[in-house]
């Protein structure tokens, strides 16, 4: 659930005469095995001309388990792929094929960047839209939010939406036919929503922003708990439960909280790293790591200990689950000192999410922690870093 205010204002700058608009929900959220059947009812009452987004190889999955159903309701479907990326080509090429086909409706189905695509091509011709997730890879079947990137994969902006979802289908079965590599991304790409908010919102006394930071504990404490014992039970109802705080509960913190409690150092991170990483790993573990990253800048400037001890907490989740701790688990093990700066710099742009930390972070900072996320705690001052330490790291 992820909510945008309609001028951009953080919640925090609010006053009693300030018009504060939120999109926190869908509309409606219908979970279950096997609910896409009585689902249709409720996809035909948003329109009668639906549009399918989806990737190329979930076209399949849709032919296979949505037309038939949609056929039930005597709808008249077409269906477009978004190619690699939600992307300035794939939109216009979506809007033109929506407008041949006389769509009254866009469906969603598949990852993220499917779901992103998706929404942002209904909130361009102003039409409802539906998201059908086939992974629980992110929150973006939720949110009120679409990243576009370049057709390479690199991060280049954010849309904030005018409202969240239509309807929202969450079909377990869909779901376990995922790679369980998604689930894994997943819970990093959720999990960061604790780490980012309680840095950027923490300390703010806004009623929502209270609820979303507590949120985002309750969301941090469920995948710690649940996440081991889910992967090695798909199905089951730890599985669910994990699945359920993947897809919907990363949206609430992002619904009540708005933008700061949503993205951070770990986002802005991942927007550097999709510059020189292309389509090669996927956003929740590149989320994951800059996790990693936004805590060891907390020790590096701060000298934060409990930064420090989450680190380790983390590493040793990540490690249990299969999450990237450092460079070369996302297969940039051969990053040139040039390729990093690239990252560092498009991390720290001036409208980055990274500069919602509460202290300022030079490049030779930022890529000195990219470089150390699995280093041992030390009680130093770091704040002094060397550019030749970093080359040397980086070649080693």
């Amino acid at each position: 659930m992820s909510n945008q205010l309609s001028t951009q204002p953080s919640l925090s700058t609010q006053t009693f005469s300030s018009l504060l608009t939120l999109t926190v929900a869908p509309a409606k959220v219908i979970c279950g095995s096997g609910v896409l059947q009585a689902a249709a009812a409720e996809i035909a009452c948003l329109g009668s001309r639906p549009l399918i987004v989806a990737g190329d190889s979930t076209l399949a999955i849709s032919r296979k388990n949505l037309l038939p159903v949609l056929e039930t309701q005597q709808l008249h479907t077409a269906q477009a792929s978004y190619s690699a990326d939600c992307c300035e080509v794939s939109l216009k090429s979506l809007q033109k094929k929506a407008k041949e086909h006389k769509a009254d409706v866009i469906i969603g189905v598949g990852g993220g960047k499917a779901l992103d695509t998706a929404k942002l091509v209904a909130h361009q011709l102003q039409l409802p839209v539906v998201t059908i997730p086939t992974s629980a890879s992110t929150c973006a079947a939720w949110s009120a939010l679409s990243n576009v990137y370049s057709q390479e994969g690199a991060f280049l902006y954010d849309v904030g939406l005018s409202r969240c979802p239509d309807l929202l289908i969450l079909d377990y079965d869909l779901i376990k036919t995922a790679p369980q590599r998604t689930l894994v991304a997943g819970i990093g790409d959720a999990i960061a929503k604790w780490y980012e908010a309680s840095v950027s919102s923490g300390h703010l006394q806004d009623t929502l922003i209270i609820a979303a930071v507590q949120q985002a504990r309750v969301l941090r404490d469920i995948l710690l708990q649940k996440s081991a014992p889910a992967l090695k039970e798909p199905s089951s109802e730890v599985w669910r439960e994990v699945v359920d705080a993947n897809v919907l509960l990363a949206g609430v913190v992002g619904g009540l909280g708005g933008a700061q409690c949503r993205t951070v150092a770990a986002h802005a991170v991942h927007n550097g790293l999709t510059h020189i990483s292309g389509h090669g790993s996927i956003h929740g573990e590149k989320v994951a790591f800059g996790i990693l990253v936004q805590l060891r800048l907390e020790e590096m400037l701060q000298g934060n200990q409990l930064a420090a001890s989450a680190r380790q907490q983390l590493l040793k989740f990540y490690t249990e689950i299969g999450l990237p701790q450092k460079l070369s688990d996302l297969g940039l093990g051969n990053i040139t000192l040039g390729e990093l700066q690239t990252a560092t710099e498009i991390a720290l742009v001036p409208n980055s999410d990274i500069h919602r930390l509460p202290f300022k972070v030079a490049p030779e900072q930022l890529m000195a922690a990219m470089v150390s996320t699995t280093a041992p705690i030390d009680n130093r001052d770091m704040n002094r870093v060397s550019p030749k330490g970093i080359s040397d790291e980086v070649e080693a």
